[in-house]
């Protein structure tokens, strides 16, 4: 098994488990007691967390053995158990992963004491005690030894010699844990403990604990330019929180899952978590991994010369494909109005409103799928009903929240059988928004991984590479949103999207023409047709609503002026005004607007497009 997971280690990514302690304590174990002891006195606890991680997708799960060394467990009166405890651990690890034809991992962590020359213990001692029980986990029939959260490299180095005398041949995880600018606590930068670590033999280096992803990420990519063994992550869900005297980590799930794919573009081949990981966060990195080795199958098949797969048919040209893609490939501006889906399945005011702006002039209709992960109506239904009844194009919102990539595969085959042609494809809002913050999520993807999906189905193969006939045709949107804070990030993701496939972008509204500006500037190098958002306010409670929950950028001055009416008719025409400045102000930066309607007034969004000169004035609606 242990040549095995070095095999694989070499050929693709492999998922660890997360947090041990973060899940016994979560089931109502203090932390005063001795978490190590429990392989004795509540094996069925620790086996249904090994089991927990298993079915979450884990390939990996560490036995619960991080403190199992004599200089801890003596804290506990518990010297004389070193063997008993980690001879368990490891039983009750092999047992659980025998059932999932997983590989189980011995946990051992530092000594919990200074050693030579800033402590009283010598190097020798240091090594029995790490030797005593990495012998216990070897016995209990572990696959590899993990050696974790070290913040001392010589500490490490004895913990490796340890492992070496048990068995020279266990393969041997060695992590550090690191500060926020990616030093070991000795000072250790990822420059001198890399090359240390690759010196002293250990088949799989890396960093686990102390921080979250952002800045593992950094120091991982620094250890990547010093040397070419493969790397381990597992990062805290974030920097731990205070909350009412607890510890709390908010990372969630599909942020994990987010930085796992980073991870494994650096170069990464054993991701996991560290503290305040769950099995939720694992079973979304699960999707996240298994759609990246997607991808890389079809790359791989799309490249490889000696024995090349299935070619793909060329796609269809955009202006072919429908009015939208054709206005798009010719430069044209272009007008789309947002029509929500209902809440049940009476579609006769989005019907009657969809044929309204067919009637003066708008050239789309963009259904959103359910907004700020509300429950309504298929937005996909709705697409195809007002395409039918109305003849007006839908533009389809695709989410990845709630489908698996064979969900989405499945969906935007029959999309295309339909007549949808018009997609864009977005990561989609978590259910904790929503008014079911309890609903499951799967995020197979995110926005980038499903423009790889559908540019693959535009030309003819699924999303392993095969072929499937005729292409999908379909015109690939994605959103944008230029007032994040973190702009660099935002431009990073449009790169990939473009990079993937994505033809034309739709923006966040648009309060902050100097913000759009920065975009547009930004993105020069990867500059495809740019829809702005625009939002006719309503009240200036909407317009706080903006800035505040949804983060949107909305100025003091537009707050300024939506506070300064005195009537609900008063706003809502002052929200008309602000949004044709901004429509008339954008005109000439970008190819098209796209209109809300909010609370369903399709002529406030026609009001707002009269500003250029090509609607007809809007009947009340």
């Amino acid at each position: 098994m242990a040549a095995d997971l070095l095999a694989r280690l070499k050929a693709s990514p492999v998922l660890c488990d997360g947090a041990m302690g973060t899940l016994l304590y979560a089931k109502g174990i203090f932390i005063n007691r001795c978490y190590d002891e429990l392989n004795l006195s509540q094996p069925e606890l620790i086996q249904g967390i090994h089991q927990e991680y298993l079915q979450a997708g884990a390939e990996i799960i560490e036995t619960n053995t991080f403190g199992g060394n004599a200089f801890r467990l003596a804290r506990h009166s518990l010297v004389d158990r070193v063997h008993d405890i980690n001879l368990a651990g490891a039983r009750l690890a092999r047992e659980a992963a025998k059932k999932f034809d997983g590989w189980v991992a011995g946990s051992v962590g530092p000594l919990g004491i200074r050693i030579e020359p800033l402590g009283k213990t010598s190097f020798t001692e240091a090594r029995a005690a790490f030797r005593d029980q990495i012998a216990a986990l070897v016995e209990g029939g572990v696959d590899v030894i993990m050696l974790e959260t070290f913040g001392y490299l010589e500490e490490l180095h004895q913990a490796l010699l340890a492992a070496r005398e048990v068995n020279p041949k266990i393969p041997v995880v060695a992590q550090v844990t690191i500060d926020e600018d990616g030093n070991c606590l000795d000072g250790s930068t990822p420059e001198a403990f890399a090359p240390r670590l690759t010196d002293w033999g250990a088949e799989v280096i890396g960093c686990n604990c102390s921080v979250g992803p952002v800045a593992m990420l950094d120091a991982i990519e620094r250890v990547r330019a010093v040397t070419s063994v493969p790397l381990a992550a597992q990062p805290n869900a974030g920097v731990p929180r205070s909350v009412e005297g607890r510890n709390i980590y908010l990372c969630s799930p599909e942020y994990m899952a987010s930085y796992a794919r980073k991870f494994v573009a650096a170069g990464v081949k054993l991701v996991g978590g560290c503290c305040g990981s769950t099995p939720d966060h694992i079973r979304v990195m699960k999707s996240a991994l298994r759609m990246g080795e997607a991808r890389l199958k079809t790359a791989t098949v799309a490249s490889a010369g000696s024995a090349p797969g299935p070619a793909a048919v060329p796609a269809v040209p955009m202006e072919k494909r429908s009015r939208l893609g054709r206005k798009l490939a010719a430069g044209e501006f272009l007008t789309m109005v947002e029509i929500v889906p209902p809440k049940g399945t009476d579609i006769r005011k989005e019907v009657e409103g969809a044929r309204f702006l067919k009637s003066v002039g708008v050239d789309a209709v963009n259904i959103p799928d359910s907004p700020r992960a509300s429950a309504r109506m298929s937005n996909q239904a709705l697409s195809l009903l007002i395409q039918q009844e109305v003849g007006m194009e839908a533009i389809l919102h695709y989410t990845c929240r709630d489908r698996n990539v064979l969900c989405i595969q499945s969906d935007l085959l029959g999309a295309a059988a339909t007549g949808i042609r018009n997609l864009i494809c977005i990561t989609g809002d978590p259910p904790k928004m929503g008014n079911y913050p309890d609903a499951t999520a799967v995020f197979d993807v995110d926005s980038i991984g499903l423009v790889n999906i559908v540019h693959n189905l535009n030309r003819g193969q699924d999303i392993g590479g095969n072929p499937i006939g005729i292409g999908t045709g379909f015109v690939v949107g994605v959103g944008a949103n230029p007032g994040l804070p973190n702009l660099d990030e935002e431009i990073r993701r449009f790169e990939y999207k473009v990079e993937a496939g994505a033809e034309y972008a739709v923006t966040q509204p648009v309060f902050d023409l100097g913000l759009l500006e920065t975009f547009l500037r930004r993105i020069e190098h990867c500059r495809i047709p740019v829809v702005a958002g625009i939002w006719p306010l309503v009240s200036v409670r909407n317009a706080e609503f903006m800035k505040n929950e949804l983060r949107v950028s909305v100025p003091d001055s537009i707050l300024e002026r939506m506070a300064s009416v005195k009537s609900p008719e008063a706003a809502r025409e002052e929200g008309v005004a602000i949004a044709r400045e901004m429509l008339m102000a954008v005109r000439g930066m970008v190819q098209g607007a796209q209109i809300s309607a909010p609370l369903g007034r399709y002529a406030s969004a026609v009001d707002v497009l009269e500003a250029l000169g090509t609607s007809r004035s809007a009947a009340s609606l």
